[in-house]
């Protein structure tokens, strides 16, 4: 085959496939108006009708549209606390709409020869004691650049969810004053 034959081949490849793609997608007349209360149900959705939602409503007590972190997919208040709190670490990733949190590797200036990784999960859009979960995981130095895992006390874990909850707390409060 020719170069010209295999551009002309991939051409109308992908043509036709971006006109398969097509095939499901309606369009509607310029004439059609949508009310403000369809457009409100219409917010957030993404690759149609039967797809997945975001949700940008919600109660403002609960961190919800009016609240912190309006437009994510989980408590604002517990995902802010969770930054706040976590703001010493360097953050490798952090998915709003997941509530994920993910932390580097951080070595104490104290002590230099372990280090420390947290990812947090934020479970919901409410803000609840139960809809945060906290992982720590810990590791000692073996030698110039080898590490190994060490155990983490469980109550580790339980003091970072106890000072995340009460900074979401302090946000909540001072977000209703």
């Amino acid at each position: 085959m020719t170069k010209s034959v295999l551009h002309t081949t991939l051409l109308a490849m992908s043509v036709s496939l971006a006109l398969v793609a097509c095939e499901g997608v309606r369009s509607e007349a310029p004439d059609t108006l949508q009310t403000t209360e369809e457009k409100r149900e219409n917010i957030g959705k993404l690759f149609g009708e039967d797809a997945f939602t975001f949700s940008f409503g919600g109660d403002r007590e609960q961190g919800g549209a009016a609240g912190p972190g309006a437009g994510i997919g989980v408590n604002g208040f517990l995902w802010r606390a969770s930054l706040d709190t976590m703001s010493f670490i360097p953050l490798a990733s952090a998915d709003p709409f997941g509530g994920v949190i993910i932390s580097d590797w951080y070595a104490p200036p104290e002590s230099p020869n372990e280090r420390f990784k947290v990812t947090v999960y934020i479970l919901g859009t409410q803000l609840r004691s139960d809809g945060i979960r906290a992982a720590v995981f810990r590791q000692e130095r073996l030698g110039e650049a080898d590490w190994a895992d060490a155990p983490v006390a469980q109550e580790t874990s339980v003091q970072l969810e106890d000072a995340i909850l009460t900074r979401a707390r302090q946000l909540r409060v001072a977000s209703l004053q």
